[in-house]
């Protein structure tokens, strides 16, 4: 992952933990996006994605594609395991 995370939001207290997440990007360019876990797909799914002040809807890929080369799905799980870990959060089963 090339992208750092500089600020993070952690939200456990609803039916699907949420994580609002801006990112340091290569070119100094910042990435907000805001995902969150579903249960009942076991997936992390986009919710709001900024980057460099221009609103891209809940559109990733371009981003993931062109510039981590990886999957949305790859990248955001990347993402939520540094947090989980840093607030020593576990999905439940």
């Amino acid at each position: 992952m090339l992208a750092k995370i500089k600020k993070v939001k952690f939200n456990t207290e609803g039916k699907n933990p949420v994580y609002k997440v801006i990112l340091e990007c290569p070119k100094g360019k910042e990435l907000y996006i805001h995902f969150d876990y579903t249960y009942a797909t076991n997936t992390f799914w986009p919710i709001e994605v900024s980057y460099d002040g221009q609103h891209k809807g809940a559109k990733l890929a371009w981003y993931t594609r062109d510039v981590e080369h990886m999957t949305v799905e790859s990248f955001l799980k990347i993402i939520a395991e540094k947090i989980n870990k840093k607030y020593e959060y576990c999905f439940g089963d």
